[in-house]
């Protein structure tokens, strides 16, 4: 699964560094845009964002601010912080993949097109629900681990 994702991501790194080469040349060295790049480069910007974001999911890696672990004493009272924290982000997340479910379903039945190119935006727009449902996925595996280092008795 890990090397599956470091192909994806770094495919996508890839795709999206090339195209932003190609505009910037184009644009700047040859005075001849491309017509539609920036439509086109849409798709896999999206996927990489959304997909790293997963990776970092997966990998328990986001960024946080826990000034309160500065005050807790043992590891107890960080597993039941760390308990308290996937709890909210599996709420929160939760409720963001239902709006995202309900944007999909519209995007789905409007099917609308990108005004150069005539790609339909689906493509892009269900990279939130799909990131999301597998960020909640990971969630709610952490919070299970979670569960069982706190009821595996962590030191008190």
């Amino acid at each position: 699964m890990e090397r599956a994702t470091r192909i994806i991501l770094t495919g996508l790194i890839i795709v999206v560094a090339f195209g932003q080469f190609v505009q910037v040349v184009t644009r700047y060295v040859f005075q001849v845009p491309v017509m539609g790049l920036e439509e086109m480069m849409l798709y896999p910007t999206l996927w990489l964002y959304i997909l790293g974001a997963v990776n970092a999911s997966r990998e328990d890696n986001h960024i946080r601010a826990n000034v309160l672990e500065l005050f807790l004493k043992t590891e107890r009272q960080h597993v039941i912080l760390a308990l308290i924290g996937e709890v909210c982000s599996l709420i929160i997340g939760l409720w963001l993949m239902s709006w995202a479910w309900n944007y999909t379903t519209y995007a789905w039945r409007v099917w609308r097109e990108s005004p150069t190119l005539y790609f339909p935006t689906f493509y892009s727009d269900v990279s939130l629900v799909v990131g999301l449902a597998l960020m909640m996925l990971y969630t709610a595996m952490h919070l299970v681990r979670h569960i069982r280092s706190l009821n595996a008795g962590v030191s008190q």
